[in-house]
């Protein structure tokens, strides 16, 4: 359905109401008073650094902005590979400032944020280009996907740091679906074995359900719908590991056929 994909104009006031859902998740986990420099899921990551990165991410999507705009030009694009090791030092900057001054400047900063995107045009939406600190130039609705990105993955991280039992927000989950060939696409591993093949993709639920035939090769990965009865392997996901699986925070899924092919294909990317 068209309202559940944010790579249209139609689903984006879908994605802007889930964005402040799990926004108001998140602050509700991190504002507790023991909450503050408790695990989360990331690596070396605290509560304190994921909301240091979503006030580190914003403030840069200001500023990306204020290029695409005005005309200027952007810097060159770091690449997904050094995102980690970039956002944490970006995240942990900020662990001198208290817990109270950090989340009023994040609930100012989405705020600021949600006053960039709502009022974005169906022109907007798709043709305005905004230059991606990791990605380069992209369309503006990327922004909303990162976001949701952003405020989904790590409000699932901080529950994932306190040990309980818990899952990803199913509008999240069928959100970003189609968003995570975009990320499968960009993750790729510099020193992969890009040897042609093809595999079937199969998301067996939510809005974004359906089947992808997923081509990988020296000229780089393609995701095309379409039926996959034929292809060597399948790997069938429900919208949450799929996500979960593409950010490398699980190992999710259900191998059909090849199975030497899917483990070749679900090890060709690094974890971000």
């Amino acid at each position: 359905m068209s309202e559940w994909n944010a790579m249209t104009y139609e689903g984006k006031d879908t994605i802007l109401r889930v964005v402040k859902d799990q926004a108001g998740q998140m602050f509700a986990l991190a504002e507790q008073p023991d909450a503050w420099e408790a695990p989360t899921a990331c690596e070396s990551w605290q509560v304190r650094d994921v909301i240091g990165h979503l006030v580190d991410t914003m403030e840069g999507y200001f500023k990306a902005f204020e290029i695409a705009r005005s005309g200027a030009t952007a810097e060159d694009a770091f690449g997904l590979l050094v995102m980690h090791e970039k956002a944490g030092a970006g995240g942990r900057s900020f662990r001198n400032l208290s817990q109270q001054e950090m989340m009023a400047r994040v609930r100012a900063d989405l705020d600021q944020m949600m006053g960039i995107l709502e009022p974005l045009s169906e022109q907007d939406w798709t043709g305005l280009i905004v230059p991606h600190a990791y990605m380069g130039p992209v369309p503006a609705f990327i922004y909303a996907a990162g976001q949701l990105m952003d405020f989904g993955v790590h409000t699932w991280d901080i529950r994932e740091g306190s040990g309980k039992a818990h899952a990803l927000s199913a509008d999240a989950a069928d959100l970003l679906v189609p968003f995570m060939f975009i990320i499968w696409q960009y993750t790729i591993k510099p020193d992969a074995d890009l040897t042609p093949f093809t595999i079937g993709i199969s998301v067996t639920t939510g809005h974004n359900a359906g089947t992808w035939r997923v081509t990988v090769s020296q000229d780089g990965f393609s995701a095309e719908p379409g039926d996959v009865d034929d292809l060597p392997a399948v790997i069938e996901f429900d919208a949450g590991s799929m996500v979960l699986t593409a950010f490398g925070r699980a190992n999710g899924g259900t191998v059909r056929g090849d199975r030497a092919l899917a483990d070749r294909f679900l090890n060709l990317f690094y974890r971000i």
